[in-house]
């Protein structure tokens, strides 16, 4: 059985794209193939690779990318993880699902540093919550 290719969409690809793809890959183990890229290319958040680290999943060899037709063509899922890229993402053939799980952008987040960084735990595990319920669903 093909596994699902499944894509992860945000504005830069720097932070909530990063880490879906990051549990998804750990989550998902074998049986599924997933990719992350942006709408535009924004380099890898430090304070994304470190909060995934913490959680015990390393994505600092990740690059953040753009929008590949060919890969989106090929995909069975295409998932927005934030209202701008929802927006902006290309048409998709009738074949690819398109789902939109908006998550908050947590570069946006204010406060002190305890707060900020408390923001991005907060985000990262609500992603690997949805990531682990899309696995879920996929094994039904």
């Amino acid at each position: 059985m093909k596994r699902p290719i499944v894509y992860f969409l945000c504005t830069g690809n720097s932070c909530r794209s990063q880490m879906a793809e990051g549990w998804a890959r750990l989550l998902g183990g074998d049986r599924i193939e997933a990719h992350s890229v942006g709408v535009e290319a924004h380099g890898l958040n430090p304070r994304a690779v470190s909060v995934m680290k913490e959680a015990g999943v390393d994505i600092s060899h990740h690059t953040s990318k753009l929008i590949d037709l060919e890969i989106l063509n090929l995909a069975d899922y295409a998932i927005t993880l934030c209202g701008d890229a929802n927006d902006r993402c290309p048409m998709t053939p009738p074949y690819v699902k398109r789902l939109h799980w908006g998550f908050e952008d947590p570069a946006e987040a204010t406060g002190t540093e305890d707060q900020f960084q408390a923001k991005i735990r907060e985000v990262r595990d609500a992603i690997r919550d949805r990531i682990q319920t899309f696995l879920d669903e996929l094994s039904e």
